[in-house]
């Protein structure tokens, strides 16, 4: 479902066979990530929810992992003059795909709820996209100090990767 958010264009598809998703919660992790990160130019960005099979098959095309993951963020600048925004048009970041299974064990696991966990991983998700990224320790630290400001400015309360 397809919404426009102070100026910023969400757009929230959950895979049929998923099963019912509260996307508001959602929606709410991609608007305070984009005022927490200071984006004030209108943006778009389309998250997915879908599974293990989808994001194992996405992970293998794209990263060479034949294995599944929790998220993956696509940046994305095929969309021409349009990507960057142009006039009346919002910048495009891009997609974020979120198995709702590694989900499930995830917040299972640390004891927490499924919707405070994809609330995380669409937050992972979106850093990714705004130029994030934890390979070294460095970068880690603030991605997470990052993830934990807005988490907290949601209220969720659910234990960080390590």
């Amino acid at each position: 479902m397809q919404s426009r958010v102070n100026r910023h264009i969400v757009d929230i598809q959950v895979e049929e066979h998923v099963g019912p998703v509260d996307i508001k919660p959602l929606r709410k992790a991609v608007i305070e990530t984009l005022a927490q990160q200071g984006v004030s130019e209108a943006c778009e960005v389309v998250v997915v929810i879908s599974d293990d099979a989808a994001l194992r098959d996405l992970n293998a095309r794209f990263r060479g992992i034949d294995a599944p993951t929790d998220v993956l963020a696509f940046a994305d600048d095929t969309r021409g003059p349009f990507a960057g925004g142009s006039g009346k048009f919002p910048r495009y970041l891009g997609d974020i795909v979120i198995s709702i299974d590694r989900a499930r064990e995830q917040a299972e696991t640390a004891g927490g709820v499924l919707v405070q966990e994809l609330q995380l991983l669409t937050v992972h998700g979106l850093l990714h996209l705004l130029g994030y990224d934890h390979a070294e320790p460095a970068e880690k630290a603030a991605m997470w100090a990052a993830q934990t400001a807005i988490l907290m400015a949601l209220g969720a309360d659910i234990a960080l990767p390590e």
